[in-house]
C-alpha cells in the first residue's frame, strides 16, 4: 500500500494539498460532507489529491485509495492509514489537510468528541488505568495527542465552539485551536422536486412532512421523534434518510403501529429532493460536535427543531423561536411532539423562522470556509519557512 506522488509540479502559483480522509463522498456522512463541500471549492483554485478509503463524488481531484481488508477492526485500519500516510511528507505536496488522527497533517480538522475526553476526562483512577489497557483506546489516543501535538507550520481546527471546549477539558486550556463551522449554500424551491418526491413518499398536500437525516438515525433521536409522532395528528409524517436494515427493524419492533407513518430512506448522493419535500426539519441529537444536516436544511429553507447548545455544537449560533425552535431537553419526545405541533399548525411561524434562518446559512457560507482555509495554509507555509 505505497503511496506515491501524483503531484503536478506545473502550476507553481497553485498549492499541492493532499486531503487525508476516511471517506470522500457526501453520502458517507457529515465529516466526509465537510470535506466535499470545502474541497468542491478548493479544488477549482488548487491541485488537490485525496487519499481515502472509497469515493463517490464528481470532483476534479486526484485520487489515491488505500485498500484495507473490511475485517480488520476499525483501530487498526486508522493505524495502518496513520501509518502509510506518513509517506505524504516526502512526496511534495504543500499543505496536507487531514481529518484522520496521526501526525503528517499541517492542518488538522477535529469533527468529534476528542477520545481522551470520553474516556479519560472526569473519570476514576481505576477508570483511566482500566481504558489503557485496551489495545483500541491505546492506538485512538496515541493517534489523536500526536494530530492536536502543537508544532511549528500546524494548525488544528475544531468544526464548532462546542468541540473546542471539549478539546480545551482534554488537552487544557493552553492547546491553540482554530474554530472553523460547516458552512452552507441557499438552494432555492423547485416546486416539480417536491411535488414528484412528495408523491413518491405518498405525502398529500395536507400531509407536514418532518424529515431526519442521520448516517444512523436511531444516535440523532430516532427513537424519541417515534415517541413525538405518537402524540401527533395523522397527517404528520416522517421521512428518515439514512436508514439502514437495523433502524427498519428497530421501527417495526418497537413501533409497528407508526410503520405506516414512517419512510425510511437508504444512505443517498444528494438529500437536496428530500429537503425540498418536507415541511419541517427535526434533530433531537444528544451529542453533536456541530451537526450540518439542520443547517443544510435551514440552506433549503426549512425551519428546524433541534437540541441545545449543550448537545449540538450548531444550536450555539441560534435562538429559540428566531431562527430555529430548540429543544431544552431532546429526550423528552412530549417536547418534541410541541415543537413540531406548533411549526406545523403555524405556516407563519414557520416563514419567519425560514426567513431569520437564511440570514445565518447567508453568514455561515462555504466560499468564506474555503477562504480561512487558504489563510491557514498560508500561515503554515510561513511558519516552516
Amino acid at each position: 500500500m505505497k503511496i506515491e506522488s501524483v503531484v503536478d509540479q506545473s502550476v507553481p502559483k497553485r498549492l499541492r494539498i493532499a486531503l487525508l480522509t476516511d471517506y470522500f463522498g457526501r453520502r458517507f456522512g457529515g465529516a466526509e460532507a465537510y470535506a466535499v463541500n470545502l474541497f468542491e471549492i478548493l479544488s477549482q483554485r488548487h491541485d488537490v489529491t485525496v487519499i481515502s478509503h472509497d469515493f463517490d463524488h464528481d470532483l476534479p481531484v486526484r485520487e489515491i485509495r488505500i485498500a484495507m481488508p473490511s475485517l480488520l477492526p476499525s483501530w487498526v485500519r486508522v493505524w495502518i492509514f496513520s501509518m502509510q500516510a506518513r509517506s505524504l511528507k516526502r512526496a511534495g505536496y504543500d499543505i496536507i489537510h487531514s481529518q484522520m488522527s496521526g501526525c503528517v497533517g499541517d492542518v488538522e480538522v477535529i469533527h468529534v468528541t476528542p477520545i481522551r475526553y470520553r474516556r479519560l476526562f472526569g473519570r476514576s483512577l481505576f477508570k483511566r488505568l482500566l481504558a489503557w489497557l485496551q489495545p483500541s483506546n491505546i492506538v485512538y489516543l496515541l493517534l489523536e495527542a500526536a494530530s492536536v501535538r502543537p508544532r511549528p507550520g500546524r494548525h488544528v481546527v475544531a468544526v464548532s465552539p462546542w468541540l473546542r471546549d471539549r478539546l480545551h477539558d482534554a488537552y487544557g486550556p493552553q492547546l491553540p485551536l482554530e474554530v472553523i463551522p460547516p458552512g452552507a449554500r441557499a438552494v432555492p424551491l423547485d416546486a416539480l422536486t417536491r411535488h414528484r418526491v412528495r408523491e413518491e413518499l405518498g405525502w398529500s398536500d395536507d400531509t407536514l412532512g418532518i424529515l431526519l437525516v442521520a448516517r444512523n438515525p436511531l444516535r440523532k433521536g430516532f427513537d424519541a421523534v417515534l415517541e413525538a409522532m405518537s402524540h401527533l395528528p395523522e397527517n404528520f409524517r416522517l421521512a428518515v434518510v439514512g436508514a439502514d436494515p437495523d433502524v427498519q427493524q428497530y421501527l417495526l419492533q418497537h413501533h409497528p403501529i407508526l410503520a405506516r407513518r414512517v419512510h425510511l430512506i437508504a444512505p443517498v448522493a444528494s438529500v437536496t429532493p428530500y429537503y425540498q419535500a418536507a415541511d419541517v426539519y427535526v434533530h433531537p441529537t444528544l451529542m453533536d460536535s456541530f451537526g450540518m444536516a439542520p443547517l443544510e436544511a435551514m440552506a433549503h429553507g426549512l425551519p428546524v427543531v433541534v437540541s441545545g447548545p449543550e448537545f449540538c455544537g450548531f444550536s450555539q449560533y441560534v435562538t429559540h423561536m428566531y431562527d430555529a425552535w430548540v429543544l431544552d431537553d431532546p429526550k423528552d419526545p412530549i417536547q418534541i411532539a410541541r415543537g413540531l405541533l406548533e411549526l406545523g399548525s403555524s405556516p407563519q411561524l414557520r416563514a419567519n423562522l425560514a426567513l431569520h434562518s437564511a440570514v445565518l446559512v447567508e453568514k455561515l457560507s462555504w466560499d468564506q470556509v474555503a477562504e480561512k482555509y487558504e489563510s491557514l495554509y498560508m500561515d503554515c507555509i510561513a511558519q516552516r519557512k
